[in-house]
């Protein structure tokens, strides 16, 4: 079992919802917070202010090339794929343009899939609400590696496509209700790193 020294969060449909009932309830000491919402170009900045505004942790739009720091919040940029590169024992975000997966940019699976590559079993994947099934490959390869996986739970998601298919693969760990989330990721990440 490893500490986490990362926390990556995907979502869609009903996502900035659920996003502004766990960002302002998450407690420091966290280690870096990396998110993809599926978001029209432009709105992920707003919607990234907003949030940097309720909560305590510093939350902003992921900019290209920016080393991730304990205690903040990147949502990728609407429009761009965002995953994760490895300098020197840093990660850097990496924003890019490439064709769209699962006919979504940014695309959950494109994130989780570097965060299992680079992470390990370092991380804690979220799943939450959302149509289809984007972020299952990626949370999958993620608890393979070792990762403990949480999914939003059926009656508290908008639209319950992303978590039921993650759960349904056996990407997800545990399922929780979204008023429980915050304080489940609180828990989990205090718990295991007080105790490594």
């Amino acid at each position: 079992m490893s500490k986490i020294t990362l926390i990556a969060i995907g979502s869609s449909t009903g996502g900035t919802e659920a996003l502004a009932k766990i960002l302002p309830h998450l407690r420091p000491p966290l280690p870096p917070i990396v998110i993809v919402q599926h978001i029209p170009a432009g709105f992920s900045k707003l919607f990234a202010d907003r949030m940097d505004s309720e909560s305590v942790l510093t939350v902003k739009e992921g900019v290209h090339g920016e080393i991730i720091r304990p205690n903040c919040v990147y949502v990728a940029p609407g429009g761009l794929h965002m995953d994760l590169k490895k300098v020197g024992s840093d990660l850097q975000i990496n924003c890019f343009m490439a064709p769209p997966v699962h006919s979504c940019r940014p695309a959950v699976d494109v994130l989780f899939k570097s965060v299992a590559k680079l992470v390990g079993g370092g991380a804690l994947g979220v799943i939450l609400t959302g149509i289809g099934h984007d972020g299952t490959d990626g949370l999958l390869e993620m608890k393979k590696q070792g990762s403990p996986t949480l999914g939003q739970d059926e009656a508290t998601s908008v639209v319950y496509g992303m978590p039921k298919s993650a759960f349904e693969a056996g990407a997800v760990d545990t399922q929780i209700a979204l008023p429980s989330m915050a304080l489940a990721i609180n828990s989990m990440v205090h718990k295991r790193n007080e105790h490594l």
